[in-house]
């Protein structure tokens, strides 16, 4: 038995030493480089490409089938000369026993100098998708069999067991001075990744593997450039189909076009997992920075073998949005200075490939807060959904500043109104009437952007603590609209201002070349000098407004907008002064006038007090005509009519004031009333610029004869009854007195 087991040792062995031997004898007498031509037949035959080796081959059979090829290119047999992959050389080593098991067992894998070209033609077919099909063959039509009555021959086939999976076990992948590139003829875009350089750890089953990736990447439309680095450890686990890639990190940089001469530096990390069975990937601790910006979070995708559903959390740290943008060559609109300079945000995120919704949104912005949820249903129809509450915000912080053609055209209408009201001078009122003005402070600039509101798709539903808009602080704001096809409505807006409130509603259609604009609006004891001032303008009266107006108008500027508006109104102001304008001395030099005396004092206030100022107005192309002015005062009533001229702020009224007199404690002698001006209507002229309100007031002498002819009518009149008494018929009396009334 011994000598058996010495026998079969010997035995092996000498077969060990005749295969070592024949392995010897191979690699030294056999050279792979006289048979290059068979080689390159057989990769036509049964690899259906076109191989080209330049470069010699280097080789061994044992223990390891080693392989060195330099200088090699391969192509598709559909175009044999041009290549789609080159190489300046590929060294493998591959253990020959394990491959009888179906295990691949390699020491390092080296690729030096890989050029791979993509390229898709101006029918959108790449050259990729010829590699390994045998060329186009013509078809002969085989000619059936002749029919001899038996039936044909049956063939049975056996189902091929399942291939078991192929084993690897690789030392170590190092990939030098590769480059990748692709382009499409249709559209001429380009895209490259070069200088790839690539090394890994020992690549084995369900084990981690360092891995470590460089690469410059390009485009061309924009221009990019990007320089990358990527790290971390791979791990598949083949047979769950489970592969992760840990402690990832990517950095790098972006420069090009788009970003107009300044470079973007970012970076990445976390943890990836890509579960095949369970149809899940992942994204978890998730940092992220992007220069200023950073942020954190995780993300995971479910159903990925359907449509993918993504959910997960976001937080971006605070940060200055504006600088920001700057630093990655954008520009954001005009707005004050200091704006976005603190925008924080904290987010549920949900999503997938064609929508992304922040949910339990906490979003920071400046001295603003914002809660609530922002949706984008449809990226392609841009259909975005806002649910959101504030705590304060103020708009005109993000406005645009005025134009330079707005700022003129107010410069120029502040210095009229500066030069009419410094001539107006509201005391005696001896002065003229202030001209009418001749310019408007409308800007002719466009407004909106109609291309992009003919687009919009928006469900908006806002509510504010404290809501700035147009300087007015607003209180519990709330806002709901919708935009859908070009027609935008403002289905309610809502707000507490100055102890009033405030309501609006309307729409804005832009699916026609003009856009047409319908608001109504209701506004309630609110300080209409608060809203005056708010606009910029000096406010020629206070008191609690209550409005209510149906407006429509169109256009695309502030100058064609106030031309086409037309609609209706009303309004009252209660409880208010007309400020810089005593309309009790106007009328005292009118009764003086009549009574022929000469006001002794000097005027004792400059502002007239009112209980109700109230009436209708009709616009007619951005005329408004108020035909029922009225005003109570203490001491007289006023009646008025005629036109505000919103075109260029201008007015035009004609005001009869029913007088008591003067009621002060001590009346100036020469405007004491008699019993004869009772019920008698004094008549005011009041034109020129609309902010000088009751200051372009002034007695109307023209109508002031009139008045006077009636008042000496019925003097004479009381003469005729106290001369003539009973002496002559009541008719001819009559006919008398009405002699001296016409």
């Amino acid at each position: 038995m011994k000598a058996f087991g010495k026998i079969l040792g010997l035995v092996l062995l000498g077969l060990l030493l005749i295969i070592v031997a024949l392995g010897f004898a191979l690699t030294h007498l056999f050279d792979p480089n006289d048979y290059k031509d068979e080689i390159r037949q057989i990769a036509r035959d049964k690899a259906h490409i076109e191989l080209t080796l330049n470069g010699d081959i280097g080789w061994s059979l044992f223990p390891w089938l080693g392989l060195e090829l330099h200088e090699a290119s391969v192509a598709t047999l559909a175009k044999p000369t041009e290549p789609f992959a080159d190489l300046q050389m590929l060294g493998l080593s591959v253990r020959v026993i394990p491959l009888l098991r179906r295990e691949v067992q390699m020491s390092d894998v080296r690729v030096e100098g890989l050029n791979l070209r993509l390229n898709r033609d101006k029918d959108g077919h790449g050259n990729w998708e010829d590699i390994g099909k045998a060329p186009a063959t013509p078809t002969t039509s085989a000619t059936p069999p002749a029919a001899t009555g038996e039936p044909a021959p049956t063939t049975t086939v056996q189902a091929e067991k399942p291939a078991q999976p192929i084993r690897l076990d690789i030392d170590s992948l190092t990939v030098n001075n590769a480059r990748v590139e692709y382009s499409d003829e249709k559209t001429g875009k380009q895209f490259s990744a070069e200088s790839i350089q690539l090394s890994t750890g020992p690549v084995h089953d369900s084990t981690n593997i360092p891995v470590k990736l460089t690469a410059f990447l390009g485009t061309n439309q924009p221009v990019l450039r990007v320089r990358t680095e990527l790290a971390g450890e791979l791990r598949f686990e083949r047979a769950l189909q489970r592969y992760k890639f840990e402690d990832m990190k990517l950095s790098g940089e972006v420069a090009g076009d788009p970003l107009q001469g300044k470079t973007m530096t970012f970076a990445a990390q976390g943890q990836l997992l890509l579960d095949k069975a369970a149809n899940v990937a992942e994204w978890t601790g998730i940092k992220i920075s992007a220069n200023q910006l950073r942020a954190l979070g995780e993300l995971k995708a479910n159903d990925l073998d359907k449509t993918p559903q993504i959910s997960g959390g976001l937080s971006i740290a605070q940060f200055d949005l504006a600088k920001f943008v700057d630093s990655i060559g954008q520009k954001l609109p005009a707005m004050a200075e200091g704006s976005l300079s603190k925008v924080e945000l904290a987010s549920q995120v949900a999503g997938t490939p064609t929508s992304l919704t922040l949910d339990n949104l906490n979003l920071k912005l400046d001295d603003s807060t914002f809660s609530g949820r922002i949706a984008v249903e449809d990226f392609a129809k841009q259909s975005l959904r806002l649910n959101l509450k504030a705590d304060t915000f103020n708009v005109d912080r993000y406005l645009p500043p005025k134009s330079a053609e707005a700022n003129s055209a107010k410069q120029v209408r502040q210095a009229e109104v500066a030069s009419t009201e410094s001539e107006a001078m509201a005391g005696a009122g001896s002065s003229p009437l202030p001209p009418s003005p001749t310019k408007g402070p409308w800007s002719t600039e466009r407004l909106l952007p109609v291309e992009r509101l003919s687009k919009l798709d928006v469900n908006a539903d806002l509510t504010f603590g404290q809501l700035t808009l147009d300087k007015l602080p607003i209180q519990n704001a709330a806002l709901k609209a919708t935009g859908q096809g070009g027609l935008l409505t403002l289905e309610n807006l809502r707000g507490d201002l100055y102890d009033g409130n405030f309501e609006a509603k309307g729409t804005l259609d832009v699916r026609q070349q003009v856009p047409a604009l319908n608001m109504q609006t209701r506004i309630s004891k609110v300080p209409v000098e608060k809203i005056l001032e708010s606009q910029g303008k000096n406010p020629p009266l206070q008191g609690l407004v209550t409005l209510d107006s149906a407006l429509t108008s169109s256009g695309n500027s502030q100058s064609v907008l106030i031309d086409n508006l037309n609609g209706n109104a009303s309004f009252v102001i209660n409880n208010g002064v007309l400020l810089n304008a005593n309309l009790e001395q106007q009328l005292c030099k009118g009764i003086a006038t009549l009574n022929r005396k000469t006001l002794t004092g000097e005027p004792r206030g400059k502002d007239t007090p009112f209980e109700e100022l109230k009436g209708n107005l009709t616009f007619r192309n951005g005329v408004a005509n108020n035909p029922d002015l009225k005003v109570r005062i203490p001491g007289m009533t006023v009646n008025g009519n005629g036109d505000i001229d919103l075109r260029v702020l201008g007015m035009d009224y004609r005001v009869g004031v029913i007088v008591e007199g003067d009621k002060s404690d001590m009346p100036d002698p020469a405007c004491q009333v008699s019993e004869r001006f009772v019920g008698i209507e004094w008549p005011l002229r009041c034109r020129g610029p609309l902010e000088l309100g009751a200051k372009a007031c002034r007695v109307d002498n023209e109508r002031m004869g009139q008045v006077a002819s009636k008042l000496a009518g019925e003097r004479i009149s009381e003469k005729i009854d106290e001369k003539l008494g009973d002496k002559v018929s009541p008719e001819l009396k009559n006919a008398l007195k009405g002699l001296f009334k016409r």
